[in-house]
């Protein structure tokens, strides 16, 4: 008997004809995640995000708002305070303006900035030397496989604008330090992620390394690198001034965020996280065992109910791990470790530990954990470095690209099992 092997021409052929049709129920089932994106945007109320009110706040040269949207509004000082970092709020004034606070355009405003994070990260993969087909399931995977998708999807409320600005401002940074654009421009852009999600500052070290050459130290005192640094630096130094004294304004010091005044929900009606910060605070040993199962096990769950559990109750509202909703991600265990990959990790770290110990682990949310979308740009380098072109990396080991294809036409399979499960739920 003649086995098959990678060499063989009817082997490729049935290899190629999988992959095609991978790629086309793959594109089949994306037609129909951007089918329920343009549905959700067509019938979004208004009303919803809170961000509308803060942006009429700044056009009335004030900081409090008059009202609240959602539950996640602070009380201080006899007035309601939006707790959030303002940059969603000014990138909304435009609209609010023309159409006041009931403005229902945020999940249009969030799809235009997703689509425009996901034509630059077109241009970042292939920059990075990525083949082709690789670049295009991995563009496919950010899209409708990762949290990308559900903060997009629910842009009209406050937290998940502030994400999706955030995700593009971050994407803008990687992609002028990766094509060799304007190091201040990256700076800037960090900046103005920091202020809509404030771990967005520990991309500094990572756009650093990134912007090295191979054969450049990773420390030096020579003026290279010290233009570098300050070029990165010092508009995050200015985001970060402007933030301080946004604080200060609002709370009587730079520190102070306001979380603290968070309102709790009406007597009898409270939620997990009023019971939790009651409870334990923001920040609590208490939740690690919580946050670290959810982010790293915890598997794709609808409640079944009725006397015989046959009867599909709701989704889980805490979500499903990285590694569950998005397996492909763990291809990256495969990137080969240059400084930008170490350093990555080492930030991925920095960002990811600390929110262990956070309340909530981006509650409510089904078939995401939205929070790791803070750091998972840089595994999506890690993957382009992973799943280089054969080319560039001759020892690329074997099924790669393959297994990429398979992983993620699940990941998007499992999207499109979760929003018709919600909505046969809710």
């Amino acid at each position: 008997m003649t086995s098959l092997t990678d060499t063989d021409p009817a082997s490729n052929a049935v290899f190629r004809w999988r992959g095609v049709l991978l790629l086309v129920l793959a594109g089949a089932m994306s037609v129909v995640l951007l089918a329920g994106l343009g549905l959700r945007a067509a019938t979004e109320p208004g009303g919803t995000n809170s961000y509308a009110l803060l942006a009429d706040a700044f056009l009335h040269g004030r900081l409090y708002v008059t009202d609240c949207f959602d539950v996640d509004c602070a009380f201080y000082d006899g007035r309601n305070w939006v707790i959030f970092p303002p940059v969603p709020a000014v990138l909304a004034m435009p609209f609010v303006a023309v159409f006041g606070i009931g403005f229902s355009g945020f999940i249009l405003l969030a799809i235009g900035a997703t689509a425009l994070a996901l034509a630059l990260w077109w241009r970042i993969l292939t920059r990075l030397s990525l083949g082709r087909e690789a670049a295009v399931w991995l563009v496919l995977a950010l899209a409708f496989a990762t949290p990308l998708y559900y903060v997009t999807i629910r842009a009209d409320g406050v937290w998940f604008l502030a994400q999706t600005a955030a995700f593009l401002f971050v994407t803008i940074a990687i992609h002028e330090v990766v094509r060799g654009g304007s190091l201040v421009l990256a700076g800037a852009m960090i900046g103005l992620a920091m202020l809509c999600r404030q771990m967005s500052i520990f991309y500094l070290p990572f756009l650093f390394a990134l912007a090295l050459k191979p054969d450049e130290p990773l420390i030096s005192f020579r003026w290279p690198h010290w233009r570098r640094a300050l070029a990165l630096g010092l508009p995050v130094a200015a985001a970060l001034c402007v933030y301080f004294l946004y604080n200060y304004v609002r709370f009587g010091s730079p520190m102070d965020t306001g979380y603290g005044y968070m309102m709790p929900g009406p007597a009898g009606e409270e939620t997990m996280v009023d019971h939790r910060i009651a409870d334990f605070g923001l920040f609590s040993s208490a939740y690690v065992l919580f946050n670290t199962m959810y982010l790293l096990v915890q598997g794709f769950h609808l409640q079944f109910g009725g006397v015989t559990m046959t009867v599909p109750e709701a989704m889980d509202s805490g979500g499903t791990s990285l590694v569950a909703a998005s397996p492909f991600v763990l291809l990256a265990v495969f990137a080969p470790m240059r400084r930008p990959v170490v350093i990555g990790l080492m930030m991925v770290a920095v960002i990811a530990v600390p929110m262990l110990f956070y309340h909530s682990n981006g509650f409510t949310q089904y078939n995401a954990q939205r929070y790791t979308l803070d750091w998972l740009p840089i595994l999506f380098v890690m993957l382009a470095f992973a799943l280089r072109a054969p080319e560039v990396r001759p020892n690329v080991p074997n099924g790669l690209v393959a297994a990429l294809k398979v992983l993620v036409t699940y990941a998007v399979a499992l999207n499109v099992v979760t929003m018709a499960m919600l909505a046969l739920t809710t």
